[in-house]
């Protein structure tokens, strides 16, 4: 691999660093996924070859739990799934998502050996388990898994170790990487991809990785080509710089990130940001109204409201009560109004869900204004190419647009583009459709400039020879977590 390496990183154990200077949105490597698995939660609603969400799917013929979109996708994942589909048919049901990810690991394994490119970096052996720092509880559900496995594992196949089985599942317990939907934007299995192992945590990075899923749509397997996750720069980097990612939100205060960090990676950050608590203020700062500071203590008091309102709104997003999500979510914007300031991460969380669960709703005009307020906060937290950043920035533009602001949607549409080159690059299938929705909304744009209410008269026309759609139903805001802690 002619652009990065791998070195002794001080305090980090191995890590990658570059061999020559690249530029934001240049990709590093890319790599392919050594297995993956759909979550045990989304088996019936995703392709297990392609990983997209489909209405409707074709149930394998032999163990009936397969499910794919049509033939093709089915032979093209023939090779990951025939030693499973035994082993399922034998055992009578198909084991928890750890259980099987492990099992497509060995088989794997046994037939290629840890090496399966000639640009993977390291093998499966010599990445980090962790098993010695698992708290107790972990690992007797490690045990669990292990046991499950072995009898799982057919009793024709190659026999494993306890010891061998239980590193890799360490290795996916703290490696397992969250595998997105063909449009990036719901977390639907997890995967191990040998080469990201390597990349070390920062909380301010300098690269991001972003999962391409590939061309799915092609007739013939043969050009059916793989899921990848591409190592891409946000900015320049020199050579000999060491290549970090972000493991976990950058949303979250420091010291909540270090919790995580530590519990979930079992190391302790000390990256600038955490150690100097960059823009901690910011994100539980109060407003100022007229030139004077809220009081600290009503800043306090209205955040533990934020607090409990959060959960409740988020026991009735759980039961798809949208409605009281909604009725939740502006009982608490108003309480927060002129007392957070616009930057404060319960703020922005409440700003998020009402926009998300109103644009579903169809409360276009509604949901714009706590977009736009959404992306003025997020640009003064986030790093200016961070994907998180870019994705909120394309909602916004969209729901602009869709509540009939096409000066604002485009602005934003065009910003959104912007990042995404970098963070996702040309031929993701989110930057596609973005693009194709900003040259749609250029041309809507010139329309409007030259006559409004011809515009608005085209417009309202076409909406109307149009039946009404409902939004797709509200999921977790966006992919933030890069790796999956079971």
């Amino acid at each position: 691999m002619e652009i990065v390496e791998v070195f002794d990183s001080p305090g980090k154990g191995r890590g990658l660093r570059a061999t020559k200077e690249v530029w934001a949105g240049d990709v590093l490597f890319a790599d392919p996924c050594f297995a993956a698995v759909v979550f045990d939660s989304l088996v019936a609603h995703v392709c297990h070859s392609c990983f997209r969400r489909q209405a409707k799917l074709q149930r394998c013929g032999q163990c009936r739990f397969a499910q794919y979109c049509d033939r093709t996708c089915q032979r093209a994942g023939w090779v990951e799934h025939k030693q499973e589909c035994a082993a399922i048919k034998s055992y009578g049901k198909a084991p928890n998502e750890n259980i099987r990810l492990a099992a497509r690991i060995m088989w794997r394994l046994n037939k290629e050996g840890g090496v399966v490119s000639d640009m993977q970096l390291t093998t499966l052996d010599d990445l980090e388990d962790h098993l010695s720092d698992m708290p107790e509880m972990d690992l007797k559900e490690l045990k669990v898994d292990v046991h499950n496995f072995l009898d799982f594992w057919p009793r024709t196949g190659k026999q494993h170790t306890v010891e061998s089985i239980s590193h890799i599942f360490g290795v996916i317990n703290c490696n397992g990487f969250m595998v997105s939907d063909q449009k990036g934007l719901q977390a639907v299995g997890v995967g191990l991809f040998p080469n990201l192992c390597l990349v070390n945590h920062d909380c301010w990075p300098n690269c991001t990785v972003i999962l391409n899923n590939g061309n799915h749509s092609t007739i013939n397997t043969m050009y059916h080509t793989q899921k990848r996750i591409e190592l891409r720069a946000l900015g320049k980097i020199s050579a000999g710089e060491e290549l970090t990612v972000s493991y976990v939100d950058y949303l979250n205060l420091s010291e909540d990130r270090k919790q995580m960090l530590k519990q979930q990676y079992f190391f302790d950050c000390t990256c600038e940001h955490c150690t100097k608590k960059t823009k901690d203020d910011l994100k539980m700062a109060g407003a100022v109204v007229d030139g004077v500071q809220v009081p600290e203590e009503k800043v306090k008091e209205v955040t533990e409201y934020s607090v409990e309102m959060l959960k409740k709104m988020e026991n009735a997003r759980l039961e798809a009560n949208y409605n009281e999500v909604v009725k939740i979510c502006r009982e608490c914007v108003e309480k927060q109004e002129n007392v957070l300031a616009d930057t404060h991460i319960y703020q922005l969380k409440m700003w998020s869900t009402l926009g998300e669960v109103l644009s579903y709703l169809q409360f276009f005009e509604e949901a714009a204004t706590y977009a736009r307020k959404m992306v003025d906060g997020y640009v003064k937290l986030y790093h200016p190419n961070n994907a998180q950043l870019g994705m909120t920035m394309m909602r916004a533009g969209v729901t602009h647009w869709q509540a009939g602001h096409i000066e604002v949607g485009h602005g934003m549409i065009c910003k959104a583009y912007a990042v995404l080159m970098v963070t996702h690059g040309s031929t993701h299938p989110i930057t596609k459709d973005l693009e194709a929705m900003r040259n749609q909304t250029e041309m809507e744009l010139r329309m409007f400039k030259q006559n409004e209410y011809v515009y608005h008269s085209m417009r309202e026309a076409a909406l109307k020879n149009q039946p009404m759609k409902m939004m797709a139903e509200p999921v977790e805001e966006g992919v933030k977590g890069l790796f999956r802690k079971k």
